[in-house]
């Protein structure tokens, strides 16, 4: 540990946060929640949950049932909310889906991190502070077992920083002597690396002091913090996080730090009266929640740090246009960009959740009317196995002499690519489906497949690890 580490670190104070966190479906079935939690899953709920238990249905096998009181006290007012947190039981009629979605996997050089693209993901803790029923890392959350590429079954496990720093020290030391190119991936630096999980902030301040000033030192040049915590819990970042986060910029200027928000919904931050109309401010726009106001403000007043949400589409929660059109014009106008909207992924039960594809794109593009052109930035992703592919464009129009686009066409172009990125900006052309929720879905339209979506070859070998020697040969597929 060098010396700025040591007195960045010894610099740092924990706060204690009470959550008040509800865990799991027990509480509600044993009435042992406060008084005004008991009505927040209906007798019939409760009954028909209770029944699944134990079976191959059991919603919490799927997807353990969380929730805070700041986030409880938003979601009784909210249906939307609602159905984010609480469990229910059409979400095991189908439970369909990969339990390693975007074969993820393939690409961990070491336990914990993901290192797919330019940049790396360590999950760092395995859970949140509150449960989104959708969640795209439930085989995390829940911790499940999977298979691994090389037929082992275990669970994922949480990043180490000695393990991860050995590898970006290796995986980088490779790139200089290569010429700025791993010689075996094609990937150049790894100089970005992306706290999640779970939630990094469920994390005191003294273990993301940990990670961040460990990654700083190995000369990781971007940090990213992914957070849902300032919807679930917005009082995690109060004074002491934010002396940490100046006090890691006094150490470390040439760092940069970009905070990852999670909001689905504008009920998450805004004020409502008791009609449930949305509150507003003298000069028309919306009012936040005083907390959530706070927290926000503190972070983006500090103009060193980047502030920017993305977000899914999910059935019954924010499939809606008016709705994201007031979760992207407020977002801005607090100084958060909006960058992704996604489509669903293929989780385990994924029916349950993902909206049709092509509904997404035309909520979004609906959504988008009105707004400014800086609001309306977010770009429409859906993560295949090759890595993040924007929704393009969809048709009404027929391409003359084309079968298959009799009824429009829906157009993929790769945005993030793995490896080297050999494919990134190629296209996918497909004729439409509006029952689609996944690629799998179009299989039987593809008229024009530039980017290989539906020939897809997983990678043969293990990303290069932090102990390969330096001349080894190119991966190969099947």
């Amino acid at each position: 540990m060098t010396d700025r580490q040591r007195a960045f670190l010894d610099s740092i104070e924990n706060s204690r946060y009470e959550r008040e966190i509800i865990n799991g479906l027990r509480p509600f079935l044993n009435e042992n929640v406060p008084d005004d939690m008991k009505g927040f899953y209906s007798s019939e709920e409760l009954k028909v949950l209770k029944s699944l238990q134990g079976t191959d249905r059991d919603v919490e096998a799927r997807m353990p049932v969380k929730v805070t009181r700041h986030y409880f006290d938003l979601a009784r007012h909210s249906e939307p909310l609602k159905h984010l947190v609480k469990a229910n039981p059409a979400e095991t009629l189908n439970l369909a889906g990969s339990e390693d979605p975007g074969h993820q996997m393939d690409f961990a050089p070491v336990e914990g991190m993901l290192h797919k693209y330019e940049m790396g993901l360590l999950y760092t803790i395995s859970t949140c502070s509150s449960h989104c029923r959708f969640c795209y890392r439930e085989e995390l959350i829940a911790r499940k077992e999977i298979v691994r590429q090389d037929g082992t079954v275990a669970k994922k496990g949480i990043a180490k920083i000695e393990d991860v720093v050995a590898y970006v020290r290796s995986h980088n030391e490779k790139v200089e002597r290569n010429g700025g190119f791993h010689p075996a991936t094609g990937r150049e630096k790894l100089r970005e690396m992306l706290l999640s999980g779970g939630d990094a902030m469920m994390l005191s301040n003294r273990n993301l002091g940990e990670w961040m000033s460990a990654l700083a030192e190995a000369n990781i040049e971007s940090i990213r913090l992914g957070t849902k915590e300032m919807a679930f819990y917005p009082k995690r970042f109060d004074d002491a996080f934010l002396a940490m986060l100046d006090n890691f910029h006094k150490v470390y200027p040439d760092v940069s730090l970009r905070l990852m928000l999670h909001f689905n919904h504008p009920d998450e931050f805004l004020q409502k009266s008791p009609d449930g109309d949305y509150l507003t401010n003298p000069n028309g726009s919306l009012k936040w929640h005083d907390d959530t106001k706070r927290a926000i403000e503190g972070v983006v007043m500090r103009g060193w740090i980047q502030v920017e949400n993305q977000a899914p589409v999910i059935k019954n929660i924010n499939d809606d246009a008016n709705a994201l059109r007031i979760l992207q014009r407020s977002l801005y106008h607090k100084g958060i960009n909006n960058h992704y909207y996604f489509c669903g992924r293929d989780i385990v039960a994924y029916k349950a959740f993902n909206v049709p594809i092509e509904t997404v794109w035309q909520l979004l593009n609906e959504s988008q009317k009105g707004l400014s052109g800086v609001e309306a930035h977010a770009r429409l992703s859906i993560t295949h196995y090759k890595g993040k592919t924007e929704v393009a464009a969809v048709t009404n129009e027929p391409i003359p002499g084309v079968e298959k686009s009799k009824h429009g066409v829906l157009i993929f172009k790769n945005l993030r690519n793995a490896l080297g990125a050999p494919d990134r900006g190629k296209v996918c052309i497909v004729g439409r489906n509006p029952e689609a929720v996944w690629f799998d879905d179009y299989a039987d339209r593809v008229i024009y497949d530039e980017l290989g979506m539906y020939n897809y070859q997983r990678v043969d070998n293990k990303i290069i690890s932090a102990s390969d020697a330096l001349n080894v040969v190119q991966p190969t597929c099947r």
